[in-house]
């Protein structure tokens, strides 16, 4: 930590599932981690902007503008900047290969750690089966969930003057938080498999909005989370050692600690 600034310096952070563009994007707690972190590298890890929220309406806070502002400035500054594209910004991948203000735009890359391991570094939808071989399907499940948390109260008065009884929301969370285990769970697996054929030491991903690091059979899978619900990121320390930092959790701590130093 620079103790005159406040900044902490690390020498790789990754981001992912940013969603700009979209309501549920935490663009100011991801401003605030970029304040006070910074990196010599700076991998984005796909689905930074929400292109699938952007078509169907626009949203672009001024906080949206100042994320990509603050990446841009970061790689004025010297870092070492890949955006390695997703899904929800898939339209990127037509420019990989090519460099824009200093952003490095690449299908995939591998990362040599301080401590010498190798990552490979994927955004990881090329392994989700939804994706990769229904994308209808997976766009209809991305405006479901929105149509879901809006309209289910309607939804239930209209069933009781239909006669029907109360459509339980919570039996059906249940129901795919098991099938959400199960899905990461092999999505998971998935990865690891990859990296042991690519013969690297881990593998680097997002998409599926759920922060892990842990070794499976030998090779380290990292999940770097999300900034729209988790708002978590993967760094990595100047020994070579990974780590992923919860800024939700630290903004907590910090806003505590003020509230005592005031008490």
């Amino acid at each position: 930590m620079d103790g005159t600034s406040g900044v902490k310096r690390y020498r790789s952070i990754w981001i992912s599932d940013v969603h700009l563009g979209t309501r549920g994007c935490k663009a100011d707690m991801l401003l605030d981690f970029l304040k006070h972190n910074e990196s010599e590298y700076l991998y984005l890890v796909g689905d930074i902007v929400d292109g699938w929220r952007l078509r169907k309406s626009w949203y672009w806070p001024q906080a949206h503008n100042d994320v990509v502002q603050k990446i841009l400035r970061r790689a004025r500054k010297g870092a070492k900047v890949y955006y390695v594209p997703g899904n929800h910004d898939e339209a990127a991948r037509e420019y990989v290969g090519l460099q824009f203000g200093g952003v490095h735009v690449v299908e995939e890359v591998i990362h040599t750690g301080a401590d010498g391991r190798r990552f490979l570094v994927t955004h990881g939808d090329q392994f989700d089966a939804v994706v990769k071989y229904a994308k209808w399907l997976a766009l209809i499940g991305d405006h479901a969930y929105v149509f879901l948390l809006n309209v289910n109260t309607a939804f239930n008065w209209l069933r009781r003057k239909m006669g029907f009884t109360y459509w339980s929301v919570s039996a059906y969370l249940k129901h795919k938080a098991k099938s959400a285990v199960e899905y990461i769970g092999k999505y998971e697996e998935a990865l690891a498999e990859e990296a042991r054929r690519r013969d690297v030491d881990g593998i680097i991903c997002g998409h599926i909005h759920n922060a892990e690091m842990r070794d499976m059979e030998g090779v380290l899978y990292c999940n770097d989370g999300d900034w729209v619900e988790s708002c978590t990121a993967l760094v990595e320390h100047e020994t070579g050692e990974l780590e992923i930092i919860n800024w939700a959790e630290v903004l907590r701590l910090r806003e505590s600690i003020r509230v005592k130093a005031a008490a």
